[in-house]
């Protein structure tokens, strides 16, 4: 009795390049491990700076909002126009504020910090199978 298998729907390999005419994961030369550290390095650090300045203009409107509606509380009493007082005013620059610090975040991260992520992505190579550490 012959047994013929046919081809399957579904690559064999897990890690077969998903990009046609990029080479074999274990066929790519190897980064040496100081390159990788700083690379890594340098995305850790472009992602922290990204956090604490979306984080630090978002919050820190907030915070002299704060201080202005307790220790001014006349300025902020203050009419603007009509009804609109200075706080009142303030108050709802706060929504655009936020919207803004958002919009930077995210401009910033697909200019800046993505290339960074998909450079270690790239440049990390998986080991071959059967190579263990």
């Amino acid at each position: 009795m012959s047994y013929h298998r046919s081809q399957p729907s579904y690559p064999e390999f897990p890690d077969f390049p998903e990009q046609p005419g990029q080479p074999h994961p274990s066929q790519r030369p190897a980064q040496p491990a100081a390159d990788r550290r700083r690379d890594v390095r340098a995305l850790s650090t472009a992602y922290k700076r990204l956090r604490r300045v979306a984080t630090l203009s978002a919050l820190g409107y907030f915070v002299v909002f704060l201080v202005l509606c307790a220790y001014a509380p006349e300025l902020m009493s203050s009419r603007v126009t009509g009804g609109l007082t200075t706080g009142l005013l303030l108050g709802l620059l706060q929504l655009p504020v936020t919207a803004l610090a958002v919009a930077w975040y995210e401009r910033t991260a697909r200019r800046r910090v993505d290339p960074l992520t998909e450079a270690v992505r790239r440049n990390t190579a998986p080991s071959p199978q059967g190579a263990r550490r």
